[in-house]
C-alpha cells in the first residue's frame, strides 16, 4: 500500500475498486428512478442509494489503503464515466427509434424515454451532491484516523460516522437543488436523511472491513 506522500502503485485491489467505482457512478443514476421501502420501517428511499453507498465504501477503502490524495482523485475522475454516460444517453434519446420498435414495442419506447429524459435541475443536482458528499466522506474518514489506526472497531466507527454525515449532506444538496419550489420537500428530506444514516451505521462498517480484507487477498501477488 502507499501513503499520501508516495505515488500509488496499481495493484489488483486498486484496479478492481477503480473499475467498480466507475460502474457505480453510472448505475446509481439509473437505480434512482425506483423508490424502495426499507424493511422493517416505512421509509421510502430512491434505490440509487445502494450504489452510492458502494461509492462511499470504495472511497473510504482507498483512503485507508492508499491515502486521502488518491481517494480525492478517484472522486474527481468519477465524473468521467458519469459524464460520458450522460452524453451517450442524450445522443440515444435524440436518435430515431427503429421501425420495429415503433411498430411492435411502442410502450417500451415510451417508458424508456419517460425514465431517461431528466429535468435539468435533477441532472445538475446529482453531480453536485456526488462531488460534495464523497469529498466530505474522504476528508472526515481521513481526519478521524488521526496519527494511526484504531483497529477494526475504530475503522468501522470511522466508516459509519463519515458515511452518515456525508450522506446527510448529500440528501440536503440533491433534494434541495432538484425539488425545492416544485413541491414540499420536508418529509422527503427527513426520510432520505434518516434512511441514509441508518444504512451508514448498519451496512457501511461491515462493507469497508470486507473490502479491505478483499483488497489484501487480491494483493497477495503482484499484478
Amino acid at each position: 500500500m502507499t501513503t499520501d506522500n508516495q505515488p500509488a502503485t496499481i495493484t489488483r485491489s486498486l484496479l478492481f475498486m477503480l473499475l467498480l467505482y466507475g460502474g457505480m457512478t453510472v448505475v446509481a443514476g439509473v437505480l434512482a428512478y425506483k423508490q424502495i421501502q426499507l424493511w422493517p420501517t416505512n421509509l421510502a428511499v430512491e434505490a440509487g442509494i445502494l450504489a452510492f453507498l458502494i461509492l462511499v465504501v470504495i472511497s473510504s477503502t482507498i483512503t485507508q489503503l492508499f491515502g486521502q490524495k488518491l481517494a480525492n482523485k478517484v472522486v474527481w475522475w468519477g465524473f468521467v464515466p458519469l459524464g460520458v454516460s450522460s452524453i451517450l444517453m442524450q445522443i440515444v434519446l435524440q436518435l430515431p427509434a427503429s421501425v420495429e420498435m415503433l411498430e411492435f414495442r411502442p410502450d417500451d419506447l415510451v417508458a424508456f424515454e419517460r425514465v431517461h429524459q431528466q429535468l435539468w435541475r435533477v441532472w445538475l443536482a446529482g453531480p453536485a451532491a456526488y462531488l460534495v458528499s464523497l469529498l466530505l466522506n474522504v476528508w472526515i474518514f481521513s481526519k478521524l484516523r488521526g496519527s494511526g489506526d484504531q483497529g477494526t472497531l475504530g475503522l468501522m466507527a470511522r466508516g459509519a460516522i463519515a458515511s452518515a454525515l456525508s450522506q446527510a449532506i448529500d440528501s440536503v444538496i440533491f433534494i434541495t437543488l432538484a425539488f425545492y419550489g416544485v413541491f414540499e420537500i420536508k418529509e422527503l428530506l427527513i426520510g432520505q436523511m434518516l434512511a441514509k444514516i441508518v444504512l451508514s451505521f448498519v451496512l457501511v462498517p461491515f462493507l469497508i472491513t470486507g473490502f479491505i480484507q478483499l483488497a489484501r487477498w487480491l494483493d497477495r501477488k503482484p499484478l
